[in-house]
């Protein structure tokens, strides 16, 4: 068995709490893929700003639409302190002149607003399409990722870094992106206004502002540590459930309850500590950047009405003073905006880390370049001293060697965690092997695609796996071309068709998740039809009818032996009763073959297969 299989299993479901964020197996050098240390601001900013890069029409519409809309915000503060200047007194009001301001002003208002809905819209587009590009590409990188990563990390973490850390990152783009599009064009509009109408009272403006600037740049590098830790605790939580609830009868039938419920609480404080440290570390800085705001804004108004009464430091008119106040309060509110939303951006720069962590994740050794198909596989395979170890010190198979020609039956045999199922592993590539050679039909299996290679296999395991849809697609998994005849015939020789007629359905019943309430039994006939209607060449059965009654298990033998005829077979086996026919035996302990022989000639032998077989069989 694999060392490193993280689901499935109470064990693990304990341990992964405990687990750490970082894919520190599958990096080179002292940084590995997830230390937050890899990702500085600068760098996931500039790889965020890679997948924006294809939708640069809805960047630039974005772009041009907030420039539109600040710079009619920003005339509009203008068009009141000139309708200010025009009411002097009661009844002194010139009405000839403020009507058209009005209408002027208004025409700018709507202006505005459709501008900015117009950008509102594009930046939407944006964020979502950015963020299916990056989902798509982790579902990819996820399908090229070798076995071992799959079996090392646990999955719930893996479901949470491609459907919530992307969502974060989607969050936080959308606001981002809104924000920096208004805030530069602001700050550099309103600059411009305020130095065409006073040099002076501008200077005071942009003296005084760096104060929020800093105050928000301090309050953000506290913060990034605390959200960093939140989402990394948020995906050990994910994997934690994830588990809990896949293998919920198994911690009822242990009693376990308690016990993962205590875990749960544990790594849910631990969350809580955690978020609760960091959204009162982003929540500094909404209101810390307008207090100085707030100070901005009376330094200005003190400062204009001086100048009203004095002409010092600058000469200004009741309506230029609103106009300074409101540039002052314009000047400054991309920064409020920023600090406002500081809270998701922090998420969603910590989201991305772990997305990056899991794209930088070393994925399988793709096929070689000159690797062919493997067409009309004939099943010849032949192990020749084979080494193989999920550990490098930690030696498992050793000198494997085995003959196996077209239409042999071999059978495997041996105590628990001697190496049977590894070997099908191997066959199947799912992990590469140390030293030695894998042959198939005469050549190396590394020589073949893996597709193809693959496909000359069909496996049935102890573990059954069913998905969510009608038996037919169930049973069709691996040939969907199929017809409704063919799907029948192959239920019929796994003896499954009875059971499936019986349903309110029939073969278009649909199946829950893993099976629903079929039983054991069930789904592990309709996993045997599934292989029979591949016809594969080459047959690995894992336990393959260890959940199946005694009686259905020889109807199902009878099939099987109809279906191995001509065809090379691994059967792994541990009730010895089952392999009586093989061709080949072949005992393991400790990662070795100690025996090989028939049933008959291992029996003479009195070696350790004989008294496995006692063992059984015993009075």
């Amino acid at each position: 068995m694999n060392p490193y299989t993280s689901s499935g299993s109470v064990a693990t479901m304990t341990a992964n709490v405990s687990g750490n964020d970082n894919l520190n197996d599958l990096g080179d050098g002292p940084r590995q893929p997830g230390d937050p240390e890899r990702y500085p601001v600068g760098a996931v900013t500039r790889r965020l700003m890679g997948y924006v890069r294809p939708h640069r029409i809805s960047f630039t519409a974005s772009f041009v639409s907030a420039a539109i809309s600040v710079i009619l915000q920003l005339y509009t503060p203008i068009l009141i302190g000139e309708g200010i200047d025009l009411i002097v007194a009661a009844g002194q009001v010139d009405f000839d002149a403020l009507l058209p301001l009005v209408t002027k002003l208004a025409i700018v208002v709507v202006g505005a607003a459709a501008f900015q809905w117009l950008q509102g819209y594009c930046v939407n587009r944006l964020s979502y399409e950015t963020v299916r590009d990056m989902r798509v590409e982790a579902s990819d990188k996820l399908s090229r990722m070798p076995l071992s990563f799959i079996d090392s990390h646990a999955h719930g973490d893996l479901m949470s870094r491609v459907v919530n850390d992307v969502d974060q990152v989607g969050d936080g783009l959308l606001q981002g992106f809104t924000q920096l599009f208004t805030g530069v064009i602001t700050i550099v509009g309103t600059l411009a206004f305020m130095l065409s109408i006073n040099l002076t009272m501008t200077l005071v403006v942009v003296l005084v502002t760096p104060l929020s600037i800093f105050a928000a740049g301090a309050i953000a590098k506290l913060s990034n540590k605390s959200f960093t830790a939140q989402q990394r605790i948020q995906g050990q939580l994910g994997g934690h459930i994830e588990e809990y609830v896949g293998e919920q009868k198994l911690v009822d039938a242990f009693a376990y309850g308690p016990n993962a419920q205590a875990r749960f609480d544990a790594l849910n404080a631990e969350l809580y500590t955690a978020g609760e440290r960091a959204q009162f570390m982003g929540s500094l800085s909404n209101p810390g950047t307008r207090f100085i705001n707030n100070i901005i804004y009376a330094v200005v108004a003190v400062i204009g009405c001086v100048g009203v009464i004095t002409d010092v430091p600058a000469a200004l008119t009741v309506g230029g003073v609103q106009i300074f106040l409101s540039y002052a309060n314009q000047y400054t509110k991309p920064f409020n905006e920023v600090t406002n939303v500081i809270t998701q951006i922090q998420t969603a720069y910590a989201s991305a880390r772990r997305m990056f962590a899991l794209l930088d994740a070393r994925e399988q050794e793709p096929d070689a370049s000159d690797a062919v198909e493997l067409a009309a596989p004939q099943g010849e395979v032949a192990f020749e001293h084979v080494d193989f170890s999920y550990v490098p010190d930690r030696k498992l198979l050793q000198d494997i060697c085995i003959d196996a020609k077209p239409g042999m039956r071999f059978a495997l045999v041996g105590p628990t965690g001697c190496g049977k199922t590894t070997l099908i592993n191997l066959l199947l590539r799912f992990y590469d092997i140390d030293a030695g050679r894998i042959m198939v039909d005469g050549k190396s299996s590394r020589d073949y695609t893996r597709a193809s290679l693959r496909r000359a296999f069909g496996m049935v395991l102890q573990d059954t796996w069913l998905f969510e849809g009608t038996v037919a697609d169930n049973i069709a998994y691996g040939c969907p071309d199929a017809t409704r005849e063919q799907v029948i015939e192959a239920a019929k020789r796994a003896h499954a068709h009875k059971f499936i007629v019986q349903l309110p359905g029939g073969y278009d019943t649909v199946i829950g998740e893993d099976g629903g309430t079929f039983s054991q039994g069930q789904k592990q006939l309709l996993c045997i039809a599934r292989v029979m209607l591949t016809d594969p060449a080459i047959l690995l059965l894992d336990e393959a009818t260890s959940s199946i009654d005694t009686r259905t298990e020889l109807q199902v033998q009878a099939a099987f032996d109809e279906l191995m005829a001509g065809r090379t077979s691994f059967v792994v086996a541990h009730r010895l009763s089952t392999i009586r026919n093989a061709d080949c035996i072949l005992v393991m302990r400790d990662g070795q073959i100690i025996e090989r022989g028939t049933h008959d000639e291992l029996l003479a032998a009195d070696g350790f297969y004989a008294e496995l077989y006692r063992s059984q069989f015993a009075q």
